[in-house]
């Protein structure tokens, strides 16, 4: 798939164009570039960023090296807000962490008439946010914010969303594809529950009457994780991935 990929790319055409076309000779000149994206890509360079896109919830996103790739197990994240929300009309979310504005641009997306704070440390990250929520036609409702997890925020939130940092800083060797990305949006300490404990006990204090938190999690953190949400929060759970993983935690009041 990585090959098709980077084949449409090269070639500008869409990946079912390559079947379409099946029989079509290459000359040395298409050749030449498509041989070029596949060194880099044996060397571990994410496909995303070689074409500087990825899908996510359907939309496409403009991807750089001053972001993380978007992954398909964030989606959970997305659409259990997404069901929490629906029917909450103009609620304001924060997206802690927004990177690609994959997960606020998602949210203003599929909710019309919801407002999200997009918060990133990163100028460059919200640089790259920007220009997606411009091209998906949400910039009005999604406000870009640089700043360490809620200290941007100037009021209280429907709901805080995110999903930060959550490796281990002394993990085992990870894939190149894992650390061609940055690495200040992978890795925190305290066995990667740092920032999430950070962020979890400064929520309670920064959510209006009713509302929740939402964050994407590692399944190694997740006994400590809801430990630490069950000290500001009522309620405290877990939902898996698709691959049976603890991988949501969702907290609230009342």
């Amino acid at each position: 798939m990585d090959a098709e990929l980077l084949l449409a790319h090269s070639l500008g055409m869409r990946r079912l164009d390559l079947y379409l076309q099946f029989e079509r000779q290459l000359a040395e000149s298409e050749l030449r570039p498509y041989r070029e994206l596949l060194a880099r890509r044996a060397k571990g360079e994410p496909v995303a960023y070689l074409t500087g896109r990825k899908e996510f919830m359907k939309l496409e996103f403009e991807v750089t090296p001053d972001v993380l790739v978007p992954n398909p197990d964030t989606e959970l994240l997305v659409q259990r807000t997404v069901a929490w929300a629906r029917d909450r009309g103009e609620v304001l979310l924060a997206d802690v962490g927004t990177g690609s504005g994959c997960i606020a641009i998602a949210l203003a997306h599929y909710l019309a008439e919801a407002r999200v704070v997009a918060i990133d440390i990163s100028p460059a990250a919200l640089e790259v946010a920007r220009r997606n929520a411009d091209r998906l036609g949400v910039s009005d409702r999604v406000e870009l914010l640089e700043g360490d997890l809620l200290g941007p925020l100037a009021e209280p939130v429907g709901a805080i969303v995110g999903n930060l940092p959550y490796l281990d800083e002394d993990a085992e060797p990870l894939p190149a594809e894992v650390l061609a990305q940055p690495r200040v949006a992978l890795f925190t300490g305290e066995g990667g529950a740092a920032l999430l404990l950070k962020l979890l006990g400064e929520a309670p204090g920064r959510l209006k009457p009713g509302g929740r938190v939402f964050l994407e999690i590692d399944p190694a953190i997740s006994d400590v994780l809801v430990a630490r949400a069950r000290e500001g929060f009522e309620h405290a759970e877990v939902h898996r991935d698709l691959h049976g993983l603890d991988r949501l935690l969702e907290a609230w009041n009342g």
